[in-house]
């Protein structure tokens, strides 16, 4: 195998419209899942050719989830089964992407070579028929790229969908366009498809200073609603409120809240009660109960969350961080006609109106730290770790930071963050 220079990422032989035969990816196989230092390797690996409204995209830049951190551990399932995997036998991962368009396939006519992009990540066949009428998100081929399929966006170049890219916010940089995509286009349908979110409604948001939490807490400003976050620390508490949060509420104050599901009668009690005081501190501050909480913490929160709601309210959850068994006071909510929503991703509209305000500067990205493409097995290690500080993005094709803004506008802002 050839040795890839790791120093030129950037540097390309071929002009939009032609692919170069190989590319420098950082790839995962089977054999070698385990920690994120070590499964993530980089290859030269065969650039692959569109198919029928499929499009080669040049990655400028990537950003970084926890879900290529789980594709490396091979937990909780192995990715090995999904997609075209079992066809190629590696795994190239990476959930967002901005780059330029560099090839289309037979039947592609929205986009051409030149185009600057960026990619949403979810997948679905053409031929299903819940895509032309009901939801992509319903369709049974339905899958997560960079998770769920073989090429991502840690690669000089990717495969996808025609109906994943949109338009680059031109106001800001590739590493600030690769960097909100999955978590802001997910906290966009929780609120606003799933729950209708309206002017003047009041939202409890766990993790307001988390991926998800910095664009649940934008989205309520932005829709005249009211919120106020839950995060860990004053200074976290400080940025909600930067970002339209009301007020915030530091967990540590109400740590007796979290349920573990190994509580005794006596414990549970105790727990119940400073879930009664954090459901008064949310109305001291909002002036009543919310109408939608937003979640994705899962156990620990879960039954707090249903028990603070307030009748016929909503808890919106897309996500289950502490925890997927979730057990809760069922009284609670058929009583008081409350509703549970689950929520996954979001479509390809979703995502394009959800785009448009990040144009507008309505939404603004929230990014903490940038790293060259040598980078990525470290920003994966730092996210198992638990010692990533916010969102990451990856340099590729881009061969410097702040490069690609052609727009005056808001940017990105620059925090670190954290449930």
């Amino acid at each position: 195998m050839a040795q890839i220079d790791l120093t030129k990422p950037s540097e390309l032989s071929v002009e939009p419209g032609t692919l170069p035969d190989s590319m420098s990816a950082w790839v995962i196989r089977e054999e070698r899942e385990g920690e994120p230092r070590d499964a993530f390797q980089l290859e030269e690996i065969e650039v692959p050719e569109p198919g029928a409204f499929e499009v080669i995209v040049r990655v400028m830049a990537a950003g970084v989830n926890y879900n290529n951190v789980w594709a490396a551990l091979g937990e909780p399932v192995g990715v090995w089964r999904y997609g075209d995997h079992p066809e190629f036998g590696h795994h190239i991962g990476g959930s967002d992407a901005s780059g330029v368009v560099w090839k289309v396939g037979p039947g592609v006519t929205r986009w051409k070579p030149g185009d600057e992009v960026i990619v949403h990540c979810n997948q679905a066949s053409y031929e299903d028929p819940e895509v032309h009428g009901l939801d992509p998100l319903a369709a049974p081929s339905q899958k997560i790229w960079g998770y769920e399929t073989t090429w991502g966006s840690f690669a000089q170049f990717t495969k996808v969908q025609a109906q994943q890219l949109l338009p680059r916010p031109q106001n800001l940089t590739w590493e600030e366009a690769a960097s909100y995509g999955l978590v802001y286009f997910t906290a966009y349908r929780m609120l606003i498809t799933r729950c209708n979110l309206q002017a003047g409604q009041k939202v409890l948001v766990w993790g307001a200073a988390g991926g998800l939490g910095v664009f649940a807490t934008q989205i309520c400003k932005m829709a005249g609603a009211h919120a106020v976050g839950v995060v860990s620390s004053p200074e976290k508490g400080e940025l909600v409120k930067q970002l339209g949060a009301v007020d915030y509420i530091d967990r540590a104050e109400f740590k007796g809240m979290m349920r573990t599901g190994k509580e005794s009668a006596d414990e549970e009690k105790e727990r119940f009660k400073a879930s009664r005081a954090f459901g008064k501190r949310i109305k001291e501050i909002l002036g009543d109960s919310p109408d939608i909480v937003f979640e994705h913490v899962g156990q620990a929160t879960f039954p707090t969350s249903v028990f603070v709601v307030k009748p016929f309210g909503k808890v919106v959850i897309c996500a289950g961080t502490t925890g997927y068994n979730l057990d809760f006071d069922v009284r609670y909510l058929w009583m008081r006609q409350k509703e549970i929503l689950g929520s996954h991703f979001a479509n390809a509209y979703e995502c394009m109106k959800a785009n448009e305000l990040i144009e507008s500067g309505q939404i603004r990205p929230v990014l903490w730290r940038t790293m060259g493409f040598d980078g990525v097995p470290e920003a994966h290690q730092l996210m198992r770790d638990n010692k990533h500080a916010g969102k990451i993005s990856i340099l590729v094709g881009a061969g410097e930071e702040g490069a690609g803004r052609t727009a005056e506008g808001e940017g990105a802002i620059y925090a670190e963050v954290g449930a």
